[in-house]
């Protein structure tokens, strides 16, 4: 279970693989048998520079897969830093392209696709976490990311600031409702997880109320989710469990209750809608052909 709260490493980019089937799948998509417009106006010799312009406020996230889109469509585009990948700005030329004019063409709506995504979730993820820096808890993401995107834009959270639940299922145990009622209790669960865990690996299991909070203690659970609880129930587990597992808040929770959430003393909060309503960033792409 990847909880980056617990480590004060660096940002570290997707494996390169991962990123260059993304990037060539979502080419496949936009491009198919070819881009027909740019093929019947552009001529193959036409080169151009282009700028990447940020329109909008925000966190600057995903420079490594523009540059991956044009290297797998042609290695002869040069792409130029202007900003730096994670810096917050507004209205500004973020990178700088040259290269021939039908590749630069061809990649520009899969390109600003990615970065005005990514940055969308970057900046959603740097807004949760100014908005609970005065308290102990860290805002973190879930699995409710775009399918075959997800290292992408938990990567994206990161840059942001705020951290990662688990990548997947192979990750780290998480005990929800349905695995509790499927395996015959919280404790039943909690015991056949601690079996199968690694030494050190997070249990986590997630509880509606106070006496499952109790239950999910003795059976000696890690990590204990707190699902739908109202903030008066959260400090109520906060005071009962008194440091003997670390807690997270889940479930209706938003930017207007975050602080709420925060200050009542949870380790973690999961915000699904860092990923799934993060919104986008505003980019475009302005060309200008060169002798």
């Amino acid at each position: 279970m990847l909880l980056a709260a617990e480590k004060a490493t660096a940002v570290v980019f997707p494996n390169s693989a991962d990123i260059q089937a993304i990037v060539q799948l979502a080419l496949n998509e936009d491009i198919g048998r070819g881009d027909i417009t740019t093929e019947a106006t552009v001529a193959p010799e036409t080169r151009a520079t282009a700028d990447i312009l940020q329109k909008a406020r925000g966190v600057l996230c995903g420079l490594p897969v523009l540059e991956a889109v044009f290297l797998q469509l042609d290695p002869r585009v040069t792409v130029t830093r202007l900003a730096e990948e994670g810096s917050y700005g507004d209205r500004r030329a973020v990178a700088h392209l040259a290269g021939p004019a039908a590749a630069i063409l061809s990649g520009e709506r899969t390109a600003l696709n990615f970065i005005q995504r990514l940055s969308g979730i970057a900046t959603a993820s740097r807004r949760a976490m100014k908005l609970v820096a005065h308290t102990n808890a860290r805002v973190i993401d879930t699995r409710k990311t775009t399918p075959g995107h997800r290292v992408l834009e938990k990567y994206a959270v990161r840059v942001g600031g705020a951290s990662n639940h688990r990548a997947g299922l192979d990750d780290g145990f998480l005990i929800k409702e349905n695995h509790i009622r499927a395996a015959g209790g919280i404790t039943r669960a909690v015991t056949a997880a601690h079996k199968r865990a690694a030494p050190g690996q997070v249990v986590e299991v997630e509880v509606t109320t106070l006496e499952e909070l109790q239950e999910a203690l003795q059976a000696g659970a890690t990590l204990i989710l707190l699902d739908n609880f109202t903030s008066a129930g959260l400090r109520e587990a906060v005071r009962a469990t008194n440091g003997r597992a670390r807690l997270e808040a889940s479930g209706s929770i938003t930017l207007n209750n975050l602080v709420e959430t925060a200050e009542t003393g949870v380790d973690f909060i999961s915000l699904g809608a860092l990923t799934h309503s993060a919104g986008v960033l505003d980019f475009s792409l302005d060309l200008e052909v060169r002798p």
